[in-house]
């Protein structure tokens, strides 16, 4: 299955996944999950070592996190307002004012938490520097939401990719395009779920309109 990840050298596979995870947590909108899961899938035939893949993946988000912190904390809202504008998907006032408010709720666990959240995933460090997080608080769930989610997804890319592997043996292809096709699925409801969460939650906090008064 996947013949072709043997060309890659095993120490390009670790050196890639980790450079895009930090990359990505340091506050850059990078594919660091997609990443892991095609790594994961390519672990189990036995192109790399998922241990070692796991150790490096949580080594990234763990170094980058800590990156993103500090240029929070030295940097402030003046970054936040240029990526606003430069990228207003990942940091326009919608996205920032979810993530403050995922803080604002639940302090460190967010940290842990949003490792699981593609936009917390990127906001985490930077935001948790802004907002004057204590960095010992922070780097006690940074490196535990690390841990957890590197170790949860390459556990789970590799034990699929191994069942993947032993359903579609003949049909390497096949397989791929069906773990591509059910990653996107799954991706997109998790997605789908969360904003619609949002959008209730903005609504229920909204303020009710007044109507002017009849003169």
């Amino acid at each position: 299955m996947i013949e072709w990840l043997d060309t890659i050298p095993p120490g390009v596979i670790y050196l890639v996944v980790g450079l895009i995870i930090g990359l990505e947590s340091v506050g850059i909108p990078l594919p660091g999950e997609i990443m892991l899961v095609s790594a994961g899938v390519a672990a189990s035939q036995g192109v790399v070592n998922p241990v070692l893949l796991g150790a490096i993946a949580a080594s990234g988000a763990i170094v980058g996190d800590s990156i993103g912190y500090a240029i929070g904390k030295r940097y402030g809202r003046s970054l936040l307002r240029w990526l606003g504008r430069k990228m207003p998907k990942h940091f326009g006032p919608r996205p920032v004012r979810q993530a403050e408010r995922a803080f604002d709720r639940w302090g460190a666990w967010a940290v842990f938490g949003g490792r699981f959240v593609a936009l917390l995933r990127i906001l985490a460090g930077p935001l948790a520097g802004i907002l004057g997080m204590r960095y010992r608080k922070f780097l006690v769930a940074n490196a535990a939401g690390g841990i957890a989610w590197a170790g949860t997804v390459t556990t789970l890319s590799y034990v699929f990719g191994l069942v993947a592997g032993q359903w579609f043996h003949r049909f390497s292809w096949v397989a791929l395009v069906i773990t591509v096709v059910l990653g996107w699925l799954i991706v997109h409801v998790v997605r789908r779920r969360a904003e619609r969460a949002d959008e209730a939650e903005e609504a229920e906090h909204a303020e009710p309109e007044t109507d002017a008064p009849v003169r």
